[in-house]
């Protein structure tokens, strides 16, 4: 990254774990002779073995790193993240927290590392100077986000309901300093996802939705999106498909759509893994033919996005997001 030339910042990111490279140390060191702050993106740091891995970061410019934690015992770290050295992970990771912006993650399994496991982790984080932790919630079904055909993870394993983990990172939230946010949902903070929904004054700047079309969503954000369509005018319904997050939306789902419910112009989320054509010859087998578009990237802030952003240019990003939304309704929407 850079800024009138100069550079501003390096970042690691990719869809690997840095802590596993096998020439990380030399990649950290050509880095570090930059002398540009560096961001690590996301580590499980389970490929760390060396205390010293701390000292190597920090020394090279270390400024900010994501990092995975699990639980803060180890024991519960080595048993479900599979880390062979989970005493020395965290010990980095303590170290970290004193010389960068460190922001824990946890993927969260009932009954192994949230309740007290959990506010016990956010405690050691908090003191030991973390900047805020993401829970994300644990998927262990097609619905719920593995599109690749490999669930159950963990055959067996419950999965908490969206007002269950909801519950959970606002109750731990009010007990904390630190920031606490949650994926799918929700940073109680800025509230968001969709926190458009809590001002008025801006929900009356957005434009008016003047023509009819079908937005399908996923399940947990096709409520959101319905309330913020209607104050804006719209008579068609949102329709929600039984997968739970929009991006993750496959062909699969549009076969259960009920199309005695639709427009004859269809909104896809714009992240949805769906190839236009095919989606529109599954939503026009019923002999209307229907035309097919895509809606915006992104209509609101989950907390992977908004840990880094203030409440403003989340509010900012929702009326961008929902003023093209509408555009596209009112631009291919039937009268």
């Amino acid at each position: 990254q850079s800024k009138q030339g100069d550079l501003t910042r390096v970042t690691i990111s990719g869809g690997g774990d840095p802590s596993c490279y096998p020439r990380f140390t030399d990649l950290i060191e050509l880095l570090g002779s930059m002398e540009a702050p560096l961001h690590i993106g996301y580590t499980s740091g389970k490929g760390w073995d060396d205390p010293k891995t701390a000292d190597l970061l920090i020394d090279n410019g270390l400024s900010e790193i994501s990092f995975t934690v699990f639980a803060a015992d180890p024991a519960l770290r080595k048993r479900y993240m599979h880390d062979p050295t989970p005493d020395i992970s965290l010990k980095i990771l303590e170290k970290l927290c004193e010389h960068a912006d460190v922001y824990a993650a946890a993927v969260i399994l009932p009954g192994i590392n949230d309740g007290p496991v959990l506010e016990h982790t956010c405690s050691w984080l908090e003191e030991r100077g973390a900047k805020g932790i993401i829970l994300m919630r644990f998927a262990n079904a097609t619905n719920q986000g593995l599109i690749l055909g490999n669930g159950p993870v963990i055959p067996g394993q419950r999965v908490h309901t969206i007002t269950e983990f909801r519950d959970i990172i606002t109750d731990i939230q009010s007990r904390h300093q630190m920031k606490i946010s949650g994926t799918p949902l929700w940073d109680p903070e800025i509230g968001c996802p969709f926190a458009i929904l809590n001002e008025p004054d801006l929900l009356k700047k957005l434009p008016q939705v003047s023509r009819r079309a079908s937005v399908l969503s996923g399940a947990i954000a096709a409520p959101y999106v319905q309330k913020i369509l209607t104050e804006c005018g719209a008579q068609a319904p949102v329709i929600a498909v039984d997968k739970e997050i929009a991006c993750l939306i496959t062909i699969e789902d549009l076969q259960s759509v009920p199309l005695a419910d639709l427009e004859e112009t269809v909104i896809l989320p714009g992240r949805a893994f769906i190839h236009d054509p095919e989606a529109a010859d599954v939503l026009s087998r019923d002999g209307t033919v229907r035309l097919v578009v895509r809606g915006p990237e992104m209509l609101t802030a989950d907390a992977e996005t908004s840990m880094g952003m203030t409440r403003d240019q989340v509010l900012e990003m929702e009326m961008n997001g929902f003023s093209q939304l509408i555009w596209i309704i009112n631009r291919f929407g039937k009268d």
